[in-house]
């Protein structure tokens, strides 16, 4: 049976194809069109699921999307009326696109597939809870999805039982914590539904000095994690901002301007909000295993990719093993979708064994074979040396070691905003100046943003506070003390941007100014290229991990396709690309090409 799951309209439209109960492709449309966080019909990403795997519409036995577009529109025209006539220039923007096209999705299926077999809907936290539970590897556990909002919901939690889920509580608009850190992330500068990652990693350069007026102006929360926001402050309801004149006088200050200098000021806030959002996701972590009695949990919705909350969750919390969806956020719902119409709706059965998840890595996007890449770099003219498989592993290590940057290019491309070896750069943890040099150079980001540290799982425990898995990226966790190097004095004191460029470890590209990285845990059953080159890189130079970031420069989305690789590559002073078997070297500055 072939269920076809869609996400789209509001932030990162994907699509993800179910057979019999197994997930064999998802994608994000953003990898397609380029455009980064796309929220269009995911056309491409639909084409590529079915072409991937030899079908057509007419083979889908059902189509699910991942929420209730009537119930949607309901919530924003109530929300307007509430507010009229404050919102009328919001409302005049937001009501056409609806009426236009939003509100006849199943209109717009059918035609865009040829399909006219039956269309399901699911409410979006329900694909949110589906895609927790469903693809963990946990017979029975609790869940919690977090994010801006859906239909009317922005949290629930609930638990997972076999091949069915409950949802037991929620929290509804316009009480959002997703939507409140957003709204810092307005403050302080970044774009909302993208930049909530890079004040998460501005955080740690601040100190948490507005927190206790956020607690007490902002939210009242309760000691079971349930809020309500103090609306007066906010705008998002039926305005073009996220937060009004009253929230900047709370502070003293305005907005940060996109892409202007960074304040001690801004810092702070992002602390105090990151802060808060831990307290908050705590406090539900406890009542939740209070009511549930689970010694799991599974998280999902925007808000899971938070991975300092996450790994917070995972070394206080009261669960003993939790779960994260790689794709958390709206791009994830449609797998969720799939999954629930496979289990919950049509009742098949579900196993698990506790251990292995059914995520496959979340490499599930297309591949590229030899073949094409061969034909591909033929056809341009592009100079490459062929490698054996078994002298790739070699080399890389070899080149990581000299101080090289290099693109990896290789198998099914992942799902969901991290890379995890497939579409990744990488390079040497040791160096001090990596960081720098591969944001400014390549990244072409802010200096402040972290690295992640792929490392053997058989070596994870050595060097971080880790007894699981981290496969997925989506946690962050303390170094050990025996990797930690003792700052002076005056290395103590510097407060700010200062704290950047203090090597602070044996490993200091991937060590953020708490002492924590973001870990990636690679075994070999998961991905044999990328835990062989990093096996080599550990025989050969004694250690065990290997700068991992996503395969992009900053605005656009990871790299999809060879052709995309290439050109990426050929705007950076990246080193090396490998594609496939085919390795490439920069030879030109960006400005000569």
């Amino acid at each position: 049976m072939n269920i076809l799951g869609i996400s789209a309209f509001y932030h990162d439209s994907a699509a993800c194809l179910v057979q019999d109960g197994k997930i064999t492709f998802a994608a994000e449309e953003e990898r397609y069109t380029r455009i980064k966080h796309d929220f269009s019909f995911p056309r491409n990403a639909i084409k590529s699921c079915l072409k991937e795997n030899g079908l057509n519409g007419n083979d889908l036995d059902f189509v699910v999307f991942y929420d209730k577009p009537f119930l949607k529109f309901e919530r924003i025209l109530q929300s307007y009326l509430a507010y009229a006539p404050v919102g009328i220039r919001s409302f005049i923007i937001a009501i056409p696109q609806w009426v236009k096209k939003k509100i006849w999705i199943k209109e717009l299926i059918g035609r865009e597939l040829n399909y006219d077999g039956e269309i399901m809907f699911t409410q979006h936290h329900e694909s949110h809870a589906a895609s927790a539970f469903f693809p963990s590897p946990f017979k029975e556990a609790a869940f919690l999805s977090v994010d801006g909002v859906g239909e009317w919901t922005t949290t629930c939690y609930g638990v997972g039982k076999g091949n069915e889920i409950q949802i037991l509580s929620e929290i509804q608009f316009p009480h959002s914590l997703g939507l409140l850190y957003s709204a810092f992330t307005y403050y302080t500068g970044f774009r909302v539904n993208s930049g909530e990652y890079k004040m998460m990693g501005l955080a740690p350069y601040g100190e948490p000095r507005y927190k206790d007026l956020i607690l007490s102006e902002l939210i009242d929360l309760k000691k079971d994690g349930s809020f309500r926001l103090n609306m007066k402050y906010f705008n998002y309801c039926v305005g073009l901002r996220m937060i009004n004149r009253r929230f900047e006088d709370l502070f003293g200050f305005p907005p940060r301007k996109l892409g202007s200098q960074i304040t001690q000021q801004y810092m702070d806030l992002a602390r105090s909000i990151q802060e808060v959002l831990e307290e908050i996701i705590m406090r539900m972590a406890r009542f939740i295993h209070k009511e549930t009695h689970a010694k799991n949990l599974c998280l999902a919705g925007g808000v899971a990719l938070n991975c300092i909350a996450n790994g917070k969750i995972l070394r206080i919390g009261p669960f003993e093993n939790i779960w994260i969806q790689p794709a958390a956020g709206d791009s994830g719902g449609a797998l969720g979708a799939a999954l629930f119409l496979w289990y919950q709706y049509l009742g098949n059965k579900r196993i698990a064994n506790g251990k292995n998840d059914f995520q496959q890595g979340s490499y599930l996007g297309p591949e590229f074979d030899d073949s094409y890449n061969r034909s591909y770099l033929k056809r341009n003219n592009i100079p490459f040396k062929e490698l054996s498989k078994e002298e790739i592993p070699e080399k890389i290590a070899d080149l990581i070691a000299r101080q090289k940057v290099i693109g990896l290019f290789q198998g099914r491309m992942e799902f969901g905003p991290r890379a995890l070896g497939n579409r990744s750069i990488l390079a040497d943890a040791r160096s001090p100046t990596m960081q720098r040099r591969i944001n400014q150079k390549i990244k072409f980001r802010e200096s402040f943003r972290p690295f992640a540290p792929s490392i053997l799982k058989e070596y994870a425990s050595e060097y971080f506070e880790i007894d699981k898995e981290s496969p997925y990226m989506l946690l962050a966790l303390p170094m050990k003390k025996e990797v930690r190097r003792k700052l002076s004095k005056e290395e103590r004191n510097l407060s700010g941007l200062d704290k950047l460029n203090v090597v602070r470890s044996s490993i200091p590209a991937v060590t953020h100014v708490d002492y924590s990285s973001r870990i990636q845990t690679v075994k070999e059953e998961d991905n044999p290229l990328y835990y062989q080159i990093i096996k080599k890189f550990k025989e050969k130079y004694g250690c065990p991990i290997v700068i991992n970031t996503s395969f992009n420069v900053r605005g656009e989305p990871i790299v999809c396709t060879p052709e995309d690789a290439y050109h990426c590559f050929q705007q950076t002073e990246m080193d090396y690309l490998l594609i496939g078997s085919f390795l490439i070297e920069n030879k030109h500055s960006p400005a000569e090409t």
